[in-house]
């Protein structure tokens, strides 16, 4: 996982407009939402595991908001157990791996299914 949020984290600092408009297509989520979170959060990363969760779980961004904003320094696996994400699940095992995809086409967000193949 953190291998991936590197590199999230390396792209969103080059081109900050661009990924705030990838998160937004990839998510369905306005941009000016996008903007607020991306405010909210420590690293840009941050913004896209908040979505990458509230898609997972089926919550709205802001619910995933409270539970980061509480938890952040806990790391994302005890966030995803906060949100419902049970140890073992599949969902659980795709977060450990960073097994998510992240370029702003929509419905290609990674839902925790298949094998990452870069380690």
């Amino acid at each position: 996982l953190n291998r991936f949020l590197d590199k999230v984290n390396v792209e969103a600092k080059a081109d900050m407009d661009g990924f705030s408009v990838k998160l937004s297509n990839q998510f369905g989520v306005p941009l000016d939402r996008v903007n607020t979170v991306l405010q909210s959060v420590s690293v840009p990363a941050d913004a896209f595991m908040c979505f990458q969760l509230a898609l997972m779980t089926k919550k709205k961004p802001d619910a995933v908001m409270v539970v980061y904003s509480k938890n952040k320094g806990e790391g994302w696996g005890v966030i995803a157990k906060k949100l419902g994400i049970k140890p073992g699940s599949p969902e659980f095992h795709a977060l450990k791996r960073g097994d998510f995809v992240f370029d702003g086409k929509p419905g290609k967000s990674g839902k925790g299914k298949g094998k990452k193949k870069e380690k």
